[in-house]
């Protein structure tokens, strides 16, 4: 029952921030350090397939997932989170803790890893790991272990 409201809490924390931010988007991510000594290389993603409405929810264990994709979907019915295309070829999305729009782009690191992130190395502590992506749905999480401790793993469901 207490994931239940984590997941509820998360969501409707998102869906405010989606809903708080107006005007112009940021062009530039918050100011850290880079932390990754990776290279980047091409990767087969691309940010149409992350351009759309999406039903998001996360999840902490595995055991979670099944109802976790059932309960992202569900939200694109109240509350989807908009996806749109930036202005440099990224797509503007909330960095964590921010409620306000920042370009993040796809990046393959010299890892085999695919990255979602501001203008920094690939698997920079502010990314998103991409662990598995189709055109209907994205599983990720963030690379910084504390926000992913506070936030877990997501599910983007597209929505119909």
């Amino acid at each position: 029952m207490k994931a239940g409201f984590a997941v509820l809490g998360l969501s409707l924390a998102l869906a405010v921030a989606g809903c708080a931010t107006v005007g112009e988007p940021e062009q530039e991510g918050p100011a850290a350090a880079s932390t990754s000594n990776l290279t980047e290389r091409p990767t087969e993603l691309t940010r149409e397939m992350l351009i759309g409405r999406w039903g998001i929810a996360s999840f902490r264990e595995e055991k979670d997932r099944a109802r976790v994709t059932a309960q992202a979907r569900s939200f694109c019915a109240r509350q989807p989170y908009v996806i749109t295309a930036g202005p440099r070829n990224g797509v503007m999305m909330h960095a964590a803790d921010d409620a306000k729009l920042y370009e993040l782009r796809l990046k393959g690191g010299s890892d085999g890893k695919t990255y979602l992130g501001f203008e920094a190395p690939p698997g920079d502590w502010q990314d998103r790991v991409i662990l598995s992506a189709s055109n209907d749905q994205w599983v990720m999480r963030f690379v910084d272990p504390e926000i992913h401790n506070r936030y877990g793993t997501f599910i983007y469901v597209r929505c119909k």
